[in-house]
């Protein structure tokens, strides 16, 4: 069970199709949709050579900054030098890193492209939105899965408590892509993005954010029945609702547990949403406290056997 001291969500962003702000995730993405132009939202300038989990990720980066009121049109509002990032990917750039392992087999390094190989690093989403806004705190990736999105929440709100930066910019981001669906071996992938901006409620509150959402606590567990029983140790009241994972390993999540809570998942015409989840659950609540609820929501996701990962989440304190 997590001891972490409640953190809160203070910015939203969303770079899925059919999404055009947060109020059309608790009502549903207009679907089908065209597929994210990055270019659209950033212009067309430094996005040329870089694969499109970068790309996405850069569009989510910055309109979660903005919504977070940490930087607007003009520039930022907050020293980059005390924001951090945390990605939740576990396909991101493997389109490049396949592309880069193929041309070395059949042509040795010699054959590489120089705007191909750094593309191949592991933490290249992170570290390109780090470089483009000036975020100087902690930099990361997380890629174990389907509990990536809420493992990589989880982290940052550890790295906040240790006072290792102001706010974290989390970010979940898959791409959709040939390569992707030969290795998942899945009809589709979802293409896009979710962002939440992570920071401590007094931090939030000094600056005047606009607090969208509180995380009252995390738990990793071994099944999904475990992880449901340690969150509902983690809040007083009852949840009003529960966001499920993708998969439960194969096996059915028992009827009883959570009786009578409302079920939420995904809309399947988005495809697997793997790292995309845990970050979007979290949008999600957020979007559905501004429309009023008030009843703490659970997220979970991952699969049993692999690994569980849940978090509570309530609506800001003083809302009616």
């Amino acid at each position: 069970m997590s001891e972490l001291a409640p953190v809160v969500i203070s910015g939203v962003a969303t770079a899925l199709p059919g999404i055009t702000g947060t109020a059309d995730l608790v009502t549903g993405p207009a679907l089908p949709a065209e597929p994210v132009d990055p270019a659209a939202v950033l212009g067309k300038r430094g996005l040329k050579y870089k694969d499109r989990a970068t790309q996405l990720g850069l569009c989510v980066a910055f309109d979660g900054l903005k919504d977070a009121g940490l930087r607007d049109d003009e520039g930022p509002q907050a020293e980059g030098a005390r924001i951090g990032v945390v990605v939740a990917s576990n396909y991101g750039n493997v389109d490049t890193v396949c592309r880069v392992t193929t041309t070395i087999a059949n042509e040795t390094s010699r054959g590489t492209s120089p705007m191909d190989s750094p593309n191949a690093s592991s933490n290249i989403i992170a570290s390109e939105i780090a470089i483009r806004y000036k975020l100087g705190g902690p930099n990361l990736t997380v890629c174990n899965g389907d509990a990536s999105g809420l493992d990589a929440l989880r982290w940052a709100a550890t790295m906040l408590n240790a006072g290792r930066a102001d706010q974290f910019l989390v970010i979940g981001v898959e791409p959709d892509n040939e390569m992707v669906r030969k290795l998942v071996g899945a009809d589709r992938i979802v293409d896009g993005a979710v962002a939440v901006v992570l920071e401590r409620e007094e931090t939030a509150q000094e600056r005047g954010a606009r607090i969208r959402a509180r995380i009252d606590g995390f738990a990793r567990t071994g099944t999904v029945e475990a992880g449901v029983r340690r969150l509902g140790k983690l809040g007083d009241d009852a949840p009003g609702g529960w966001y499920l994972p993708e998969t439960a390993g194969g096996s059915e999540i028992p009827a009883d547990l959570l009786a009578g809570v409302p079920r939420h998942g995904m809309p399947d015409a988005w495809g697997a949403l793997s790292g995309v989840l845990g970050v979007l659950q979290c949008a999600v609540a957020a979007g559905r406290f501004d429309a009023g609820e008030q009843s703490p929501v659970y997220a979970t996701a991952g699969r049993d056997g692999d690994g569980i990962a849940g978090a509570v989440l309530c609506a800001p304190r003083g809302t009616p």
